[in-house]
C-alpha cells in the first residue's frame, strides 16, 4: 500500500497521535505526516504510507489554506486559547479599520516564531524552554501571505478570516500580530486548516472512518495514489530504450522523451517509464538542450 490518506484531525489529536493510530489501523511501519497541526487545531492532515513517505516533505513545502477565528482584546502565552492570559484591554471593534489592518500583512511579512513551537535552538525545542519558564531570542522568518478574506464579522470582539499561504506561517502568530496593529492584541480562539495542496476539506475522512474501512479490508478505496497526489505537476514519459538510465537515477535529455507536458527549466516534473509507472519528481535543467535529473525517487 503506497498512498496517501486525506486525514481530518480532529480536536485533541497530536499530529504525531494521527500517525501512531494510522500505523496500528493499517499495520504499517511506514507512515508519515505532512506538516504539524496542534492538538486544538482540526482540518486537512495529509498522512503518506509506504513509498509515498517520500513525498512528505514535498506535499509539506505545498501552499496551506486555513480558517481562523481571532479573538481582540486579549494577549495569551501560547498565542492561541490554550495558554495563560497575559493581557487584556478594551477593544474597539470598527469594522473598517479591521479591514484595512488586515489587507496589510497580504504578500510577503516576517514573523517571530511563538516560544510554543517545535522549533529547536540548540538541540532543544523551544516550547520544551517555554515550559521551563524560558525565553529566548527567536529569528523572525520570511513569509508569505498570498490572501487574506474576512469571512464574518463576531462582535463585540472576534472575526473569522481565510488565510491562504506559505509553508511556515503561524497562524495564531498573524493573530497576534494583527491585534497588535490594531493596538488591542489578540490571539488565534480557533484554527481549522482546509487544503494542504492538492488536499481538500472536501475529501478528508476522519479516523473512525478510516478505521471502518479497514475492518471491511476497503482501506484503499481513502488513498490517493502517489500519481494524484502529483497531478499538479507536469509529466514526462522516457522511452523504452532509456528504462535502464532513468531507474539508475542518471539523466534524461530530450531526445528520449516518449512524451511530455511543457517543461520549464527550474521546474519539478513527474516522470514516468515507457510503461507509464511513476518512477520519481525530478528537476527539468537546461544547457544547450533541456535534460531532467532526479530529485526525488519514489521507486
Amino acid at each position: 500500500m503506497d498512498g496517501i490518506f486525506n486525514i481530518y484531525k480532529e480536536k485533541g489529536y497530536t499530529s504525531h497521535d494521527v500517525v501512531a493510530v494510522v500505523r496500528r489501523t493499517l499495520h504499517m511501519k511506514k507512515v508519515g505526516h505532512t506538516g504539524t497541526l496542534d492538538p486544538d487545531a482540526e482540518g486537512v492532515l495529509p498522512v503518506c504510507v509506504g513509498k509515498a513517505t517520500k513525498l512528505s516533505d514535498i506535499i509539506m513545502d505545498g501552499r496551506k489554506s486555513y480558517r481562523a477565528v481571532v479573538r481582540l482584546g486579549v494577549t495569551t502565552t501560547t498565542e492561541d486559547a490554550s495558554g495563560e492570559v497575559l493581557e487584556e484591554k478594551s477593544v474597539d471593534f470598527d469594522e473598517d479599520k479591521i479591514r484595512r489592518t488586515v489587507a496589510e500583512f497580504v504578500g510577503e511579512i516576517r514573523q517571530i516564531p511563538p516560544m510554543y513551537s517545535a522549533i529547536k535552538i540548540n538541540g532543544k525545542k523551544l516550547y520544551e524552554l517555554a515550559r521551563e519558564g524560558k525565553e529566548v531570542e527567536r529569528k523572525a522568518r520570511v513569509v508569505t501571505i498570498y490572501g487574506i478574506t474576512i469571512r464574518r464579522f463576531l462582535p463585540p470582539d472576534a472575526f473569522e478570516i481565510d488565510v491562504d499561504c506559505s509553508k511556515g506561517t503561524y497562524i495564531r502568530t498573524l493573530c497576534s500580530d494583527i491585534g497588535k496593529a490594531l493596538g488591542c492584541g489578540a490571539h488565534m480562539a480557533s484554527l481549522l486548516r482546509t487544503k494542504t495542496g492538492a488536499f481538500t476539506l472536501e475529501n478528508a475522512i476522519p479516523l473512525e472512518k478510516l478505521k471502518s474501512l479497514a475492518e471491511e479490508g476497503r482501506a484503499e478505496e481513502a488513498m490517493l495514489s502517489m500519481d494524484e497526489a502529483l497531478a499538479g505537476y507536469p509529466a514526462a514519459v522516457v522511452s523504452e530504450k532509456s528504462t535502464k538510465l532513468l531507474y539508475n537515477g542518471g539523466k534524461i535529455r530530450s531526445a528520449f522523451y516518449q512524451s511530455k507536458d511543457r517543461l520549464e527549466p527550474g521546474e519539478l516534473a513527474a516522470v514516468y517509464d515507457s510503461g507509464k509507472h511513476l518512477v520519481g519528481l525530478y528537476q527539468v535543467c537546461q544547457e544547450e538542450e533541456t535534460y531532467i535529473k532526479p530529485f526525488k525517487m519514489l521507486v
